[in-house]
């Protein structure tokens, strides 16, 4: 699901113009998905993340949700 969720955020490049707008509606609907796929401190922080990441302009490359994945299963899973 967070491969999906990166490419609807991604897909804001594909429209000139119009992408940015529709980052502004994907924005708080990413930073909600992103908090309820991952419960606690990660959820919330990778929220805000993500939020912040569709609502600034050219960082829509960062593929938050995966990096959250990776995160959460792999580096926390080590400690």
């Amino acid at each position: 699901m967070g491969i999906i969720f990166d490419i609807i955020g991604m897909l804001s490049f594909t429209i000139p113009f119009l992408g940015e707008f529709s980052d502004v509606v994907w924005a708080p609907i990413s930073g909600f998905l992103l908090a309820k796929m991952y419960k606690g401190r990660v959820g919330k922080i990778g929220g805000i993340i993500s939020f912040l990441e569709e609502l600034f302009p050219l960082t829509d490359i960062i593929p938050t949700f995966t990096l959250t994945w990776i995160y959460y299963y792999v580096i926390k899973k080590e400690n």
